[in-house]
């Protein structure tokens, strides 16, 4: 049990600080955003199992096993006397794990009702002071000069676009900057940054956290650039982008919580779009895949060992 501990807070350690830090800086995820997106789902995922899990390991390894903890520790909750073999470092791991288990949780849960208010909000403002777009279904145009491109998730979804943009772009990088967004809420981004917001939410003094929400955003950015290069072609994308700078797109989506992508992202986009995608070798993506299952498998099949 102690093993499985040591095991697993070694693993949470290494998801805390090194491996986020490592795959920040790498350059191989422009090449493959989406298994990056996966690599960076999987490592937050992954951490947060297994920092519970080795404080539930070590917690009942004073019983052998988490079932039997339960069983020696629940009738004597409220009358007491703790079981004499349970010290105060294995009562305080215990309490800790359901803590942090029940934080994360509950900071999940308010991040997502947060978001469905705003998105709520961002509708009501959208009906109220746009119009439709003629031969655009779900896209809508608001009167204001500064050229300005978001989307709004949801049941309902919206492509909102200003005079400003409209008048700055031709017909075609129109085209494109309607692709990248539509892109957005095809591939349900909001969900995933709203997890990454979450964790950031819960551990505001974990600067892994902030990177890890940052290099998200900028991965769904890229993927969204991928839909609208399928749709229009890399060319008037890049001019729209080129044309309009990094102020274009405020946020991500509405609803993604104020935070900016990186300051470098316009950069490192239009070199995205100014050659053509180099795909990674199928050894590398098949290792990639890989990982992140080994990643995420490890913690669960942890701790279904230790409750028995």
């Amino acid at each position: 049990m102690l093993v499985v501990a040591a095991v697993l807070a070694a693993l949470a350690i290494t998801l805390a600080w090194p491996a986020p830090l490592a795959l920040a800086s790498a350059a191989w995820p422009a090449r493959a955003p989406a298994l990056a997106l996966a690599l960076w789902q999987a490592i937050a995922l992954a951490g947060g199992l297994a920092m519970i899990g080795s404080l539930l390991a070590f917690g009942a390894s004073a019983s052998g096993s988490l079932l039997a903890g339960l069983e020696d520790l629940l009738p004597h909750l409220v009358d007491g006397p703790i079981p004499e073999h349970y010290g105060v470092f294995e009562i305080a791991a215990l309490t800790l794990a359901a803590g942090l288990a029940v934080h994360l949780a509950l900071n999940l849960a308010l991040t997502a009702v947060s978001a469905e208010r705003e998105r709520r909000r961002q509708h009501q403002l959208i009906d109220l002071l746009s119009e439709p777009l003629p031969g655009q279904p779900g896209t809508r145009v608001l009167a204001h000069p500064v050229p300005l491109a978001y989307c709004v998730p949801g049941l309902r979804t919206a492509t909102v676009l200003t005079d400003g943009l409209i008048g700055a772009l031709e017909d075609d990088e129109l085209a494109a900057v309607v692709a990248h967004e539509r892109t957005h809420l095809e591939q349900l981004h909001h969900l995933v940054l709203l997890s990454f917001r979450a964790w950031h939410s819960a551990l505001p003094w974990f600067p892994i956290a902030n990177r890890a929400e940052r290099a998200v955003s900028t991965l769904t950015e890229m993927l969204a650039d991928d839909g609208a290069r399928r749709t229009t072609g890399a060319e008037p994308l890049r001019r729209a982008a080129e044309r309009l700078g990094a102020d274009a797109e405020p946020f991500a989506y509405a609803d993604a919580g104020g935070v900016r992508p990186d300051p470098d992202l316009l950069e490192a986009r239009l070199r995205r779009l100014d050659e053509p995608i180099q795909p990674l070798p199928l050894v590398e993506r098949v290792g990639i895949v890989a990982t992140a299952v080994i990643l995420v498998a490890t913690p669960i099949v942890s701790m279904i060992a230790i409750l028995r």
